[in-house]
């Protein structure tokens, strides 16, 4: 199983920029996801989960900027992010608790991150 990320890039402050990430390989179902933000010189924090019947929760610094959402038929999950601001800068990460074959319980994945950079 692999989660691949997409969408990071350079921005200026105000602006948009919107993640993906797709889960392939073999299992049998995908539960909650998630992005995950890592700053420079802080550890990684939650940003926005969504799980199998969408519920969402968003962190209080991204939430009414960020929509997370997924596509169930693509095991995708995705992020938008308005008016981006300087602190918006760090590696985002997806996360996924995906449940395979010969297992009792789903597990999580992570994709690689991806690095989205605001400037000024």
């Amino acid at each position: 199983v692999q989660l691949q990320a997409s969408g990071g890039g350079l921005v200026q402050a105000g602006g948009s920029l919107r993640l993906s990430c797709v889960a392939s390989g073999n299992f049998v179902s995908i539960n909650s996801m998630a992005w995950y933000r890592q700053a420079p010189d802080n550890p990684r924090e939650v940003i926005a989960v969504i799980n199998d019947v969408g519920t969402i929760n968003y962190a209080d610094s991204v939430r009414g900027r960020f929509t997370i959402s997924r596509d169930n038929a693509k095991n995708g999950v995705y992020l938008q992010m308005n008016n981006l601001n300087l602190e918006d800068t760090g590696d985002y990460y997806c996360n996924a608790y995906i449940q395979t074959d010969g297992l009792r319980f789903p597990i999580p994945y992570w994709g690689q991150g991806t690095l989205v950079t605001v400037s000024s």
